[in-house]
């Protein structure tokens, strides 16, 4: 059986340190690569294979000597690592090979800094909905590992189900397992493109789909109770209202799109603009409900349409996050004050517009393409709570009938 151990060599002179290496033992050939670390004969415990740390020392030395040694053993529990994956191969191996894997995974940037990597580039092309996500994704799988780096040879299978175990142990529900999954997946693959590490497939046995999605739409008269509700005692209130009507006005607008609106896409009764999620363009008839919203802010400072990026000096981005945060929390207490089942957000406005198109029998393929999805399977996902409704419709006549 192989094995892989620290070594330390004294130097011949009791004044200067000595070096720390590797040795790997394998069918009694014996290969050892230095380690690159130095240190002094008194700092050596030969009878643990570990670094001791003398009491005497400074508290720099004790702390530099404290993360060297976890160096060593991590570079010991990643040549163990080596050999339990040769070993498993059932190929014919030797202490070379093991050194040689050792030394070519030593060249590799580990999972978490290839991804911070990643997402300072989305950034610099302006990227920044895909690098905010891969961010969050990040936080989190940096927190179930505890901060500590994972190479990216080291992800596999085994890793990913302790990742969705932790996930679902902390209350994530089933989509939102699978979102960090297929972040954390289009990171990896990203890193397989680049020839950085071979395909291991890591994501195969955890769950990467799309739930069927909580029902999100209201009936039509709730809309109309929003629509109508005095909130002029409470402005944050009254704009947060104000910015759900326009998004159902405007066939579900989504929050972002309405940010980035610009007076200039407003031209002869004609509303365009362009789907920060897929790029693609869409345009809506201007109708007298959206300029009455429009009427009732002063924009004459900015650019843009709404009231959401205000100040011209500051970066758009942030404004529209600090906007949709306030915007959210106030329609989440507006939807408590109305007894509403399920949370209002403005993607309450999206669904609620497709199953309102779907019950005056609009054809799906219109509704998608008013939506701006890019297929129909997607428009499917909004109007699924509305298909339910109609059965238990259904069942309750078929019931009453007996």
């Amino acid at each position: 059986m192989a094995t892989a151990t620290v070594k330390f060599r004294a130097s011949a002179r009791p004044d200067k340190a000595g070096s720390l290496c590797y040795r790997v033992v394998h069918k009694q050939s014996v290969k050892q690569i230095l380690s690159g670390y130095r240190i002094y004969t008194a700092e050596w415990d030969p009878h643990r294979g570990r670094i001791r740390i003398p009491e005497h020392s400074s508290y720099d030395r004790k702390n530099r000597l404290s993360a060297l040694d976890q160096l060593l053993q991590r570079d010991i529990s990643r040549m163990h690592g080596i050999i339990r994956r040769f070993e498993e191969s059932d190929e014919d191996f030797s202490a070379k090979h093991i050194v040689e894997e050792f030394l070519r995974l030593k060249k590799d940037p580990g999972f978490m800094a290839f991804a911070t990597g990643l997402i300072d580039r989305l950034r610099q092309i302006g990227k920044e909905r895909t690098a905010e996500t891969y961010t969050t994704t990040l936080r989190r799988f940096a927190g179930f590992r505890m901060e500590e780096e994972v190479l990216l040879e080291e992800m596999d299978s085994s890793l990913m189900v302790a990742f969705e175990t932790h996930l679902k142990i902390a209350g994530c529900c089933p989509n939102t397992t699978s979102f960090y999954m297929r972040n954390l997946r289009a990171i990896y693959n990203r890193a397989v493109d680049l020839e950085l590490t071979s395909q291991h497939f890591p994501f195969k046995h955890v769950y990467t789909g799309v739930d069927k999605t909580v029902k999100r739409a209201v009936p039509l008269k709730t809309i109309r109770r929003i629509r109508d509700l005095d909130l002029s005692a409470d402005p944050a209130m009254d704009f947060a209202r104000d910015m759900f009507m326009f998004s159902f006005y405007t066939r579900g607008m989504s929050f972002i799109d309405m940010a980035y609106l610009k007076k200039k896409d407003l031209r002869n009764g004609i509303l365009s603009y362009r789907r920060q999620k897929t790029n693609q363009r869409l345009f809506i008839k201007w109708e007298r409900p959206m300029q009455r919203i429009i009427e009732k802010y002063d924009t004459s400072e900015t650019p843009y349409l709404l009231p959401i990026v205000r100040q011209p000096l500051l970066e758009p981005r942030k404004q529209y996050k600090n906007a949709a945060h306030l915007v959210h929390a106030k329609l989440r207490k507006l939807g408590m004050e109305l007894n509403l089942e399920a949370p209002l957000t403005c993607y309450v406005a999206r669904h609620t517009w497709a199953s309102v198109a779907k019950s005056q029998n609009i054809p799906l393929a219109v509704i998608s393409e008013a939506m701006g999805h890019d297929s129909e399977r997607t428009t499917m996902i909004y109007l699924a709570s509305l298909d339910s409704d109609l059965v238990d419709k259904a069942n309750q006549a078929i019931l009453a009938a007996l």
